[in-house]
């Protein structure tokens, strides 16, 4: 059995329930409309999100769920899936799991207003149910989100990164949205509670370690994801690079920027730039560091009762760490 499947059992039932709410959440009277959200249901991914959410909210609650938790589910689905719609645009993707992108196949102006009528859909859910808790949750989530990406482009000008910054980029690019699913599932059950605030930092250590995962496949032997060097091509910092920027000399620092300002096109320097930062130890630092956020993760999990759907979760940290992908 797939580790992603073993991680769902003890949520079938409510997974399956919630793919038909989550349906229902984006129906529209306009048949266009209704076309692609089909197809944006029909090409979803490995669903970690609402996972997060329903695993949680069974630990807290012996293993039930309530109606807020199917909404938290879909809310955080509807605007998570319009925030990435909008991404697609911003990047010109053609692309999304493997899948065309909304804007490849019907153009940027109908992927705004897709991205734009799923924010608003969420929103409605909430206000009509006054889920207020879940709604701040969520658009704290979208506002990091956006926070994080911009001065990830404000910091990617100049290449002077320093780890905290990094630290602060992917704790609000990645890590906070994990953060609100984990957070949405206690709120969901247990509103108001000091679990809401543990889960919170629960999956916000999940996604600082994801995130350092996803760096690292960057210096990976085999094209798993996304093929290596492509963060070097993009010049994006990543730790392992920041970490050998702080520990070389003045010289093999300015070989370094020059190399992903100015050559990040050519192959050849790329795997230079790969090479170095293996062999200065950039690697091993950001394993250990990924490692430490993991630990952090499945302390604050050790303090709650053993359950099959702990197992899920601590399941879930430990794929994050060993994934392929």
């Amino acid at each position: 059995m797939k580790i992603t499947e073993q991680i769902k059992q003890p949520i079938a039932y409510e997974m399956e329930l919630f793919e038909q709410k989550f349906q229902l959440s984006m129906a529209s009277k306009v048949a266009l409309l209704n076309r692609i959200t089909h197809y944006i249901v029909n090409r979803k991914g490995k669903q970690m999100r609402p996972m997060f959410v329903f695993l949680v909210a069974k630990m807290m609650n012996n293993g039930e769920v309530s109606e807020r938790t199917y909404r938290g589910a879909s809310v955080i689905e509807l605007i998570h899936t319009a925030t990435l719609v909008h991404d697609d645009v911003v990047d010109d993707s053609n692309r999304r799991r493997g899948f065309f992108s909304i804007n490849a196949l019907w153009k940027n102006k109908i992927a705004v207003l897709i991205g734009d009528f799923l924010l608003s859909k969420g929103l409605l859910l909430s206000i009509d149910n006054n889920d207020f808790d879940l709604l701040k949750i969520i658009s704290v989530a979208v506002r990091e989100m956006s926070e994080g990406e911009l001065l990830q482009i404000e910091k990617a000008r100049q290449l002077d990164i320093t780890e905290t910054v990094y630290y602060e980029i992917i704790r609000q690019k990645t890590a906070t949205l994990i953060a609100a699913c984990c957070s949405l599932g206690a709120a969901s059950v247990k509103p108001n509670s000091p679990e809401v605030e543990a889960m919170r930092k629960f999956g916000e250590l999940i996604g600082m370690a994801f995130q350092i995962k996803d760096d690292l496949f960057d210096y990976g032997d085999d094209a798993i994801g996304k093929p290596t060097g492509i963060d070097i091509k993009e010049q994006k910092m990543t730790l392992p690079l920041i970490y050998v920027l702080n520990h070389c000399t003045k010289k093999e620092k300015s070989w370094l920027i020059n190399s992903v300002k100015n050559h990040n096109m050519d192959k050849k320097r790329v795997k230079e730039v790969i090479a170095f930062v293996k062999e200065k130890g950039g690697l091993e630092y950001a394993v250990a560091k990924m490692k430490a956020f993991q630990k952090e993760a499945l302390d604050i999990l050790a303090t709650y009762t053993d359950s099959a759907y702990k197992a899920s979760l601590k399941l879930m940290v430990d794929y994050v760490i060993d994934r392929k992908k």
